[in-house]
């Protein structure tokens, strides 16, 4: 399966967007390797970490957020389970749940219900430990700040909008990962 080949369905690959979208999936596919290749002990599928990080936020361009050329209809937040229904439909529902559960440190229901979010009520927590690290090495980069990776300190601040439940969660995977 060619991550390349699935995003070029939906972006045009001359476009800003695209550019901002694989050169950010490119930054966190680095990041996710390099914790696989640390710590083999963990058992994660090296394939399918390279694939779901590339694909982890594929229905970006369904959401209208102006500052990375998105101008879709829906709320940025939703596109990680707008991203998980397209791969979903492209037949690949390990991939699907990456882009679901990535969002934050995932989102349980009691956030989504006590946040009021525009997203279906379900867990969408990382489950898998590949899931888990795609989404940990999501924290260091911004589609906003292309080439800027954050550290640990500055990476943790930026989850402290979802609530303590992220935080504590990114401190356990900092544990874990680094």
């Amino acid at each position: 399966m060619d991550p390349l080949a699935i995003i070029k369905k939906y972006y045009d690959e001359n476009s800003k967007l695209y550019h901002i979208l694989v050169t950010h999936s490119k930054e966190v596919t680095e990041k996710a390797l390099k914790i696989v290749d640390a710590h083999p002990e963990l058992g994660a599928d090296r394939r399918f970490v390279e694939e779901g990080a590339m694909l982890h936020d594929i229905g970006i361009f369904k959401t209208s957020a102006a500052g990375i050329c998105c101008d879709g209809d829906q709320p940025y937040i939703c596109h990680g389970y707008l991203g998980s229904e397209l791969l979903q439909a492209e037949g690949l529902p390990r991939h699907a749940m990456v882009a679901e559960r990535h969002t934050g440190t995932g989102l349980s229901l009691k956030q989504i219900i006590e946040q009021d979010l525009p997203v279906p009520h379900r867990d969408m927590r990382p489950v898998s430990i590949e899931e888990q690290i795609i989404c940990f090495a999501d924290k260091f980069f911004s589609k906003t700040h292309l080439g800027e990776e954050r550290d640990f300190i500055q990476a943790r601040r930026k989850l402290e909008k979802f609530g303590e439940e992220s935080v504590k969660q990114f401190d356990e995977w900092g544990k874990m990962f680094l």
